[in-house]
């Protein structure tokens, strides 16, 4: 195809949209699409690929009337994407692997310091003018050399986070379906420990999370996991929001069943559940995980190429569902 048009939901960082622009015609709408717009542009027959953002859902209506080549995801995950309706109708779909575990584990460690130190209320207790010196009890928080880590998923940004962990003296264990073999570990070799999911629940002075969004992982982070944690853990989150049971999460918080939460996603994104922004023992993040200059740039880099490759009928190097692949 000579000159593909793309459909750009948000437009890119650079060197995305100038690549973009560089290989064909480039569409950005004016606002946020709506499902049914969505779904009316993608079957319209005018675009060959969608560049997509994790907002942007794709199912089974929309992937059944789209009649463009494939999608181009700016994010790691793909859960916006119904990826076996667009395997079944032939879309490609791809994504941007192994370009933000670093930045996202710095975040894990971030959640983990600045909630145990409880930052968010000591910065806001200092701009209020309220700090007078010095204090011996003054808002005091939790150690995290000694403390243990739970990591719940035990992928790239997970093992990243261990490393860190380890760095301030933290013991690291981890659930996933299976132990990892030593051999597999290369430096976390005999310095993490796999444990059942139940048991890190109980045990851990922090839950990490690090898990995809599945059927499975819905609402993983319930009621019942949060009456099970030690009254003093903190629940940490930079996975996906509906990996976590809001509503619940409030109540624990406000309950005192937890000492308190860090957060970077969000049940129902943009907004939060009601009552999380007034509890003191959070600390809440506007999705910032991969929010790093060279991370988005690199980012916007390879969901460009993605994108490119798929209008030029070339198999992209990140797809999802290569078996969608119709060249």
């Amino acid at each position: 195809m000579s000159h593909p048009t793309f459909l750009v939901t948000t437009p890119l960082p650079d060197p995305g949209m100038q690549m973009l622009r560089a290989a064909g015609d480039v569409v950005v709408p004016d606002r946020e699409l709506t499902a049914e717009e969505l779904t009316a542009v993608c079957s319209s027959g005018s675009h060959d690929v969608v560049v997509a953002q994790l907002i942007n859902i794709f199912d089974e209506t929309t992937l059944a009337a789209a009649t463009v080549r494939g999608i181009s995801n700016y994010a790691v995950g793909y859960d916006n994407v119904d990826v076996a309706a667009a395997t079944n109708h032939g879309i490609l779909v791809c994504n941007t692997p192994g370009v933000l575990t670093a930045a996202t584990a710095d975040l894990a460690m971030l959640l983990i310091l600045a909630t145990a130190r409880r930052c968010v209320e000591a910065d806001a207790y200092l701009r209020s003018g309220r700090f007078r010196g010095w204090r011996p009890e003054l808002l005091l928080g939790a150690d995290i050399t000694g403390a243990s880590l739970g990591l719940v998923g035990f992928g790239r940004i997970a093992r990243a986070t261990a490393e860190r962990a380890l760095g301030f003296g933290m013991t690291v264990r981890y659930t996933a379906r299976r132990a990892v073999p030593d051999d597999d570990l290369g430096p976390l070799a005999g310095r993490v420990q796999h444990a059942e999911f139940d048991e890190l629940v109980r045990t851990s002075d922090f839950l990490s999370l690090h898990v995809p969004l599945t059927a499975d992982t819905h609402h993983l982070i319930d009621a019942d996991v949060l009456r099970a944690m030690k009254p003093t853990a903190y629940l940490i989150n930079t996975a996906r929001g509906p990996v976590v049971n809001e509503q619940a999460l409030v109540a624990a918080l406000r309950d005192g069943q937890i000492a308190g939460a860090g957060l970077d996603v969000y049940e129902h994104e943009p907004d939060v559940a009601d009552g999380l922004a007034d509890l003191a023992n959070t600390t809440l993040l506007p999705h910032l995980g991969s929010a790093t200059r060279s991370v988005r740039a690199t980012m916007a880099r390879r969901c460009a190429a993605n994108a490119i490759a798929m209008a030029r009928g070339e198999m992209p190097e990140h797809p999802v569902n290569p078996e969608a692949w119709r060249a």
